[in-house]
């Protein structure tokens, strides 16, 4: 973990915004080629993509190489994943469906070495360059890795002030699409209950100065909520992008052969 880079993202996600790309992807080069192309930080997805500890280690390196911020998200309920994905040099752990403060405060000790947490302790890892960093200084350096949950449901709503009082937390995520289909209407990440739940959770996080982030396709979707407060911004997906830029592509091709 590059701590300057860890602490420079902290100062930024203080004024917002910042911007990055959940991935789904397994070749690093593409990873480094988002950090070239201005992104703030990618989210390696070990939920819905198909990386393990070892793929996501070269894609850890690929974003530091180009200035990426590389977060890990984990799976549900598997905070065995938030200390392994650290180990190889994770920037910060990004949690999905986390839905009580007791879920929240588990997430955290698996973040945190002693006295914050009880992460299982090894400085033979990459975070800790296999042992060159010095363990008095590794520990609490370690300790300044970024820890988000994602909150994408009701029963997470319903213990929204439990959860945002847990200490530890750097970002609460929200999960559009997990959400509305906990609302009823799955997909709908526009429809007037979603668009008031976000918002809800957005104003609790801002009344506590506690940075608020979500998942947006559109630059108008992604201004609409910076307005209201949010600072950490996921847009789109690695592979939905390339697919855009592609299908954009053929069809300017297409038009300009016609033309021609």
């Amino acid at each position: 973990m590059n701590i300057d880079a860890v602490r420079t993202f902290r100062e930024r996600l203080t004024q917002g915004p910042v911007f990055g790309p959940f991935c789904k992807t397994c070749d690093p080069a593409m990873i480094e080629a988002m950090g070239h192309a201005g992104f703030d930080f990618v989210i390696l997805d070990m939920e819905h993509g198909p990386n393990g500890l070892e793929t996501l280690q070269h894609l850890i390196r690929a974003a530091e190489v180009s200035g990426l911020l590389p977060f890990v998200r984990t799976r549900p309920g598997n905070t065995e994943l938030v200390g392994m994905a650290l180990d190889v040099g994770a920037a910060g752990v990004q949690a999905p469906q986390v839905t009580t403060a007791e879920e929240a405060k588990a997430v955290v000790a698996a973040a945190k070495f002693a006295p914050q947490g009880e992460r299982g302790v090894c400085r033979y890892v990459r975070a800790a360059a296999y042992s060159a960093i010095p363990a008095a200084d590794y520990f609490p350096l370690a300790n300044e890795a970024l820890t988000i949950v994602q909150l994408e449901g009701k029963r997470a709503l319903d213990n929204l002030e439990a959860i945002l009082a847990v200490p530890g937390l750097d970002v609460v995520f929200v999960g559009p699409y997990d959400l509305s289909q906990s609302l009823g209407v799955p997909g709908q990440v526009d429809h007037p209950s979603v668009t008031a739940c976000v918002q809800r959770i957005v104003a609790a996080c801002v009344a506590r100065k506690l940075a608020c982030g979500t998942f947006t396709e559109s630059p108008a979707g992604a201004a609409k909520w910076v307005a209201r407060g949010l600072r950490y911004v996921s847009y789109s997906v690695d592979v939905g992008l390339l697919t855009s830029a592609c299908a954009a592509t053929v069809r300017e091709l297409k038009a300009a052969c016609k033309d021609g």
